[in-house]
């Protein structure tokens, strides 16, 4: 994930990352902002190149590159944008708690091992740490050698929490060929359907079944749709 994958960050080094997002419409729709004179500002004020994939699909992908000070910015610019969507949102309903703030990365599947540790106790050490939660789903996306990691928690937790998984990352390079996750333009008529209670968002699309975990029956469009 980095072209200079001998350095680490503790030792302060600009090394310079990309790394990938995967964001619903809406998100994207926020991140975008009117004219695109949201991501246009969070470019300017992070020094990151932010790229956004085109498509019609339910999902898209984000990409940051930069070097490393400029990508972490950006993140805190996202999820500052995501915090405030949030609170928008709870001011015209009756929810009291405030849910937290969530994004989705994606890594090659060959790293997740090494951000998850022996055990469990790397993934442990970095939700202690920063008080993020932190997800790795166990199965790769659909056609792909990646794998979604979901975070959840405040701008600054989720900040923080991304440093120190660029920090495993870099000392744990990808091991082989990666294949990237592309998510899928759904056909005219299909709907997506989410796998209940897991991050990952599955597709229901007619003689195909990419779910995101094995443990969610199969479901198709004919027997199926969402409320």
């Amino acid at each position: 994930m980095s072209d200079k994958e001998e350095m680490t960050l503790d030792g302060g080094l600009n090394v310079t990352l990309t790394l990938r997002l995967l964001m619903h419409g809406k998100e994207v729709g926020s991140i975008i902002g009117k004219k695109g004179e949201t991501v246009k500002k969070m470019r300017e004020e992070s020094g990151a190149r932010i790229n956004i994939s085109e498509g019609s699909s339910p999902e898209r992908i984000v990409t940051i590159t930069g070097p490393t000070e400029g990508i972490f910015r950006a993140f805190s610019m996202i999820a500052q944008k995501f915090e405030e969507d949030i609170t928008a949102a709870m001011t015209n309903s009756n929810v009291t708690s405030k849910p937290p703030v969530t994004l989705r990365l994606v890594f090659p599947g060959s790293q997740c091992g090494s951000l998850i540790g022996k055990g469990g106790s790397k993934i442990k050490e970095i939700r202690e740490t920063t008080g993020a939660q932190v997800q790795v789903a166990g199965d790769m996306l659909p056609d792909s050698t990646e794998r979604a990691v979901t975070i959840s928690g405040t701008p600054q937790a989720i900040t923080q929490c991304v440093r120190h998984i660029c920090s495993v990352m870099l000392e744990s390079p990808p091991k082989g060929a990666t294949i990237p996750y592309r998510p899928k333009v759904l056909p005219a008529g299909a709907h997506a359907v989410l796998a209940p209670q897991h991050s990952a968002q599955a597709f229901a699309i007619p003689g195909q079944y990419a779910f995101a975990h094995q443990d969610v029956s199969r479901a198709s469009l004919s027997d199926r749709h969402p409320s």
